[in-house]
């Protein structure tokens, strides 16, 4: 609406007489327009708040870094939205949350703070394996020597309990003890420094061996030991079954029963092993048959149950079986043809494997495992 007062305003004009622009000549508004009316705005061109409003604006696909943003009032441009699995960088200067100011990937978050998406899931703590308790199937009135009695118990080794012996340090229900090969009975009380010995559970725990570790109890040279490797298994002192040189990897036992270390590892039973070699260079077909006729070492004559090769392709991994617990077998069997052994893996003892135990890791063994080995099921 106009009033006598507008109408004897002066008109604001933006363009001299030949309708030329004041100003630079350069300067053009797209959208300028004139309204047809008489009054105040009459002359006055057109001019939006947003000053980007009018030019064609590129709208293309998914892909366009900036988009327009729709119904602004400040009419700033607007991140897209990444896609899934697309790193974008955090903008400076800007906190918070948002698509575009975080970085895609793996990128710590606050705590407390929450991913797109849901809450963060939390990884679960792998618990410790739980100890089994194995049945005992020996006969508590069965007799057993003393030294044997001691080194079950977890006290020392054999050899040591016979020197305890003839120092004195050890009672049978009251009575010191000094004669070697003395024989009792489980429910006899036994005492060492005068401390009551009593006999601990069994325990079986089957190891995927590395290399670099040295297969005994205790080194002279302080290298690291499998032990080290089992130490959380049991509070009960096991050893292991048998022996692999420092650089060999695979199965290995450990356990606190002699009875069955001793039928694992005496020659008389011939328990089975199978070792996967790499070699420094294809193994000769007759060198494969010699192996299995037999070859003379400088310890006596050796042959192998069984021996392949892996794979037809490479001729440099050779699966070997064999009986023999002889140190250093199967390197010294491949040393005397002129090879080098440069890798060897024992992938079976006795009826374990490795099955789904990766490289330094341990387990317990199953109550029908240990029932089996008892029995002499596996050969």
């Amino acid at each position: 609406m106009t009033t006598n007062n507008d109408e004897s305003r002066p008109r604001r004009s933006y363009h001299s007489a030949n309708n030329e622009r004041h100003g630079s000549q350069n300067r053009n508004y797209p959208n300028e327009r004139r309204t047809q009316q008489d009054g105040y705005q009459s002359e006055r061109p057109y001019r939006p708040h947003n000053p980007n409003y009018g030019q064609q604006q590129e709208r293309g696909g998914y892909g366009n870094q900036e988009r327009s943003s729709y119904g602004s009032g400040e009419g700033g441009p607007r991140k897209r939205r990444p896609r899934v699995g697309e790193r974008v960088q955090p903008q400076r200067g800007q906190g918070g949350g948002g698509y575009g100011n975080r970085s895609w990937g793996n990128q710590s978050q606050h705590p407390g703070s929450r991913q797109q998406g849901g809450p963060k899931k939390r990884l679960k703590k792998k618990k410790p394996f739980k100890q089994i308790k194995y049945k005992e199937n020996a006969d508590p009135n069965a007799p057993i020597r003393l030294n044997k009695y001691l080194a079950n118990a977890g006290v020392c080794s054999r050899r040591e309990a016979d020197e305890f012996i003839q120092a004195g340090v050890v009672k049978v229900n009251g009575e010191v003890i000094t004669e070697l090969g003395t024989k009792i009975t489980r429910a006899d009380e036994v005492m060492f420094h005068n401390q009551v010995v009593q006999l601990e559970s069994k325990v079986y725990v089957l190891l995927n061996k590395p290399k670099g570790f040295v297969t005994t109890t205790d080194d002279p040279e302080n290298r690291k030991t499998v032990m080290e490797l089992v130490k959380s298994a049991a509070s009960e002192r096991i050893y292991p079954v048998g022996r692999l040189d420092r650089a060999t990897t695979g199965v290995l036992l450990l356990t606190n029963d002699g009875d069955l270390a001793s039928k694992l590892t005496h020659p008389k039973y011939e328990k089975r092993k199978i070792y996967q070699v790499w070699l420094d260079k294809p193994v000769a077909m007759e060198h494969m048959q010699a192996i299995a006729d037999g070859i003379e070492l400088e310890d006596g004559e050796i042959h192998a149950d069984a021996i392949s090769y892996v794979t037809e392709e490479d001729l440099t991994q050779v699966g070997i079986e064999i009986h023999s617990g002889r140190n250093r077998i199967v390197r010294r069997i491949f040393e005397k043809l002129g090879y080098r052994v440069l890798k060897l893996d024992r992938v079976y003892f006795a009826g374990l494997t490795k099955k789904k135990l990766s490289r330094g890791k341990w387990r317990y063994l199953s109550e029908q495992e240990v029932n089996m080995l008892r029995m002499g099921a596996f050969d």
